[in-house]
């Protein structure tokens, strides 16, 4: 069987060979000669648990060393002696989030290589990434230096820690998140706007030569998040808001009196009931009242049923220019942010990954490294659907997502599996017609 893409293949193999670099990098916290753990094995033991989906794997393969002299975790993950929770843990906290950046670019360098970055492109063939924030872990008691605040009428104090994720458009692709926490000498907390600005001054670049427009909500839609994006040669399609941008809809209510404004509309069949899409579109809006304010690109997509019920309206504010053939493509592609909450964020939250689980707070960098190792899996269990074809082939077979953990959990926790491909096999032969007994007689 051919790979997805073309002669590209990757597997959990390849995968884990590749992110023992990056693992080695990891800041070492002993100082003394007790050493009997790698931070590779660290790592790895912790990046197992999230990739396998379930919390007890490694209790699981200390069982099965005992039986069987051997386990799944140093055979599927390379792990050469697995820590206790608490010995990765304490190993772990002295690393920032920053340090599986490599990983998060050898995967997607793959997918690139592999040509799966260009069959997700959009409007003006541009790669869409959307930004958007969610949380990873709000203890009420429990902080650490790393932490933000949030402040409660009733006194009460509750700490938490927020990602930056940003996929891409189409099957969401999890590029490295940006963590928000407290910054030294600032005198407000950090926050996803401030995280962002972070991301793009150190990833621009690239983001610029893969041709991006950047997705984002009504939060980022002003000129100090506009600026840098143009400055790095990046597009952008943000949401836009009536109650917080009254000079743009000031600017536009003129528009519409000299008849500088577009309209057009079309009517689609849902296969239930017809509706009518409305894209409402000027140029060379000013987001706020000031001779020298950037000048953007407005559009509005309104969508209302037969009886003429409003079902969608929202607005963009875009720096991509519009007209009537492209209109309706920059619409559509601002809509797809919704991917982000859909397939990362919920994603995340509910399928198996446990984003809001407190894995391990500690007192410096834990809880952002593990809320990293977990997108990361995610994101290998991505590139294992495009470019594993065993993998894939089992995920065309299996009912749902859900079933093909389960099996993987129950397989491994009773069997050691020389190779994640040796595992793909066992799997894949139970689909095997069964050998016809031969005739006797």
């Amino acid at each position: 069987m051919s790979a997805p893409f073309g002669p590209y293949a990757l597997t959990l193999d390849g995968i884990t060979k590749q992110m023992r670099g990056t693992f080695e990098a990891f800041v070492d916290p002993r100082r003394g000669k007790n050493t009997s753990y790698t931070m590779v094995d660290a790592a790895l033991s912790a990046f197992s648990v999230f990739f396998m989906q379930s919390p007890s794997f490694l209790e699981h393969q200390r069982s099965l060393e005992q039986a069987r002299g051997d386990n799944n975790a140093r055979t599927l993950f390379g792990v050469h002696a697995i820590p206790t929770d608490n010995q990765i843990r304490s190993l772990l906290d002295a690393t920032p989030p920053s340090a599986l950046e490599p990983a998060y670019a050898f995967l997607f360098n793959a997918l690139e290589q592999a040509g799966v970055v260009d069959a997700f492109r959009a409007v003006g063939g541009t790669l869409l990434v959307a930004f958007d924030g969610t949380e990873h872990f709000s203890p009420r008691a429990i902080h650490c230096e790393c932490c933000s605040a949030r402040r409660h009428a009733s006194g009460k104090t509750t700490y938490f820690h927020t990602a930056l994720a940003k996929p891409g458009c189409g099957k969401v692709v999890a590029p490295a998140p940006a963590f928000t926490a407290p910054r030294d000498g600032a005198e407000k907390q950090d926050c996803e706007l401030n995280a962002a600005k972070r991301w793009l001054a150190a990833h621009g670049g690239e983001l610029a030569r893969l041709g991006t427009t950047v997705l984002g909500d009504d939060l980022c839609c002003h000129e100090p998040f506009c600026l840098p994006l143009l400055a790095e040669g990046l597009g952008f399609i943000l949401v836009c808001k009536p109650a917080s941008h009254p000079a743009v809809y000031a600017w536009l209510e003129h528009l519409e009196r000299n008849g500088q404004a577009r309209t057009g509309s079309r009517t689609r069949w849902t296969g239930r009931r017809h509706e009518t899409d409305t894209c409402r579109y000027a140029e060379s809006v000013p987001p706020r009242d000031a001779g020298d304010a950037l000048e953007v690109n407005w559009c509005e997509l309104t969508t209302t049923d037969e009886g003429g019920k409003v079902l969608y309206r929202n607005a963009f504010a875009t720096g991509l220019p519009l007209d009537d053939g492209n209109v309706a493509g920059v619409v559509e592609a601002g809509r797809s942010r919704w991917k982000i909450e859909n397939e990362n964020n919920n994603t995340l939250k509910t399928k198996g990954y446990h984003f809001e689980h407190n894995f391990g707070h500690g007192k410096r960098h834990l809880s952002s490294l593990l809320a990293g190792l977990i997108i990361l899996a995610f994101l290998a269990h991505t590139v294992l659907e495009w470019m594993d074809d065993k993998y894939q082939l089992l995920r065309k077979r299996l009912p749902s997502r859900k079933r093909l953990f389960n099996d993987i959990r129950t397989l491994t926790s009773y069997l050691c599996f020389e190779t994640w491909e040796a595992l793909m096999d066992f799997m894949l032969k139970s689909f095997d017609p069964p050998t016809p007994e031969p005739k006797t007689g």
